[in-house]
């Protein structure tokens, strides 16, 4: 039986899978996703991201998230790529240009002497206007009123590529919720009538303006321990309504990202994230015949 080199890589506990689809590639990567993503009978973790050639960038970035839905960008996800096309020799550019379904990222490796301890990504600009993000209004969501299964809740919506709506607490007994009670909570706003393409949630403690505490839902994964793009999202969003500086430190579950929004400059209006991108482990999954074909 044919078999899939892999390697299973985290950014702050936000865990994908990664294929090198160079020469060869699964021929329903979406129904490959939901079956490897298991965490009880597959490899376990928040999707599958294949490294894929580019005509734009360097590299490809081609998302699946847990349920098999296309994903547009992943700021966690994009750290990880970029390290495995490092330490594969795949791209020896630094920094080095990716090609995403949001556009082209810019993401840059850190080192501490020889010794790689992360990446910074340019995630480019915010997309504040509501029906770009994409939600069911014209303008800028800032502080909005939105009936919640029967509730009414302020939210900030952004897009940093995929859609982002982002709400602030004020005390941290979102974070005291069991799995399946926030599972039931982050499931009414995801399939709200609001979004028309789903949209991931932010639930943001701001501990000062420089320190942001973050639980997310993301569509098509549920609850990830971090989420790159939720980060920059909730930065933006908590700067939009003066609860944060530009530059913080934003605190998930699985560790923290360093985000700073940019107000001056070259880069005037681009969002920048800081973080690990950690190999955990490879190996090779089996697969059915003619589940796997040559790259044209």
């Amino acid at each position: 039986m044919p078999a899939l080199d892999f390697t299973k890589m985290h950014g702050c506990g936000n865990d994908y899978i990664y294929v090198v689809a160079t020469r060869a590639r699964p021929v329903d990567p979406a129904k490959l996703s939901q079956r490897i993503s298991d965490r009880h009978f597959g490899i376990g973790g928040d999707g599958l991201i294949m490294l894929t050639p580019s005509h734009a960038g360097d590299i490809r970035m081609e998302m699946y998230n847990a349920d098999g839905s296309r994903g547009d960008m992943c700021g966690n996800g994009i750290r990880c790529l970029a390290r495995l096309a490092w330490d594969r020799g795949i791209v020896k550019a630094n920094p080095m240009v990716v090609e995403t379904d949001a556009g082209l990222k810019t993401v840059a490796l850190n080192f501490d002497g020889d010794r790689l301890v992360g990446a910074t990504v340019d995630m480019g600009e915010p997309i504040l206007d509501g029906r770009r993000i994409p939600v069911n209004d014209d303008g800028r969501i800032i502080n909005y009123p939105l009936e919640v299964d029967g509730r009414k809740e302020i939210i900030t919506a952004v897009s940093m590529g995929n859609p982002h709506c982002v709400l602030f607490v004020p005390n941290s007994a979102v974070f005291q919720l069991q799995d399946l009670d926030f599972a039931a909570l982050g499931r009414k706003f995801e399939h709200h009538g609001f979004f028309p393409k789903r949209v991931n949630t932010e639930f943001i403690l701001p501990v000062s303006r420089r320190h942001l505490k973050m639980r997310v839902w993301e569509r098509g994964s549920g609850e990830t321990w971090a989420c790159g793009t939720g980060a920059c999202a909730a930065l933006v969003a908590a700067v939009l309504t003066d609860r944060a500086e530009r530059k913080a430190k934003v605190e998930l579950r699985g560790g923290t990202l360093e985000i700073e929004w940019r107000e001056s400059g070259a880069d005037a209006n681009h969002v920048f994230m800081s973080g690990e991108a950690i190999e955990v482990f490879r190996g090779e999954v089996e697969v059915g015949e003619g589940e796997i074909v040559p790259v044209a």
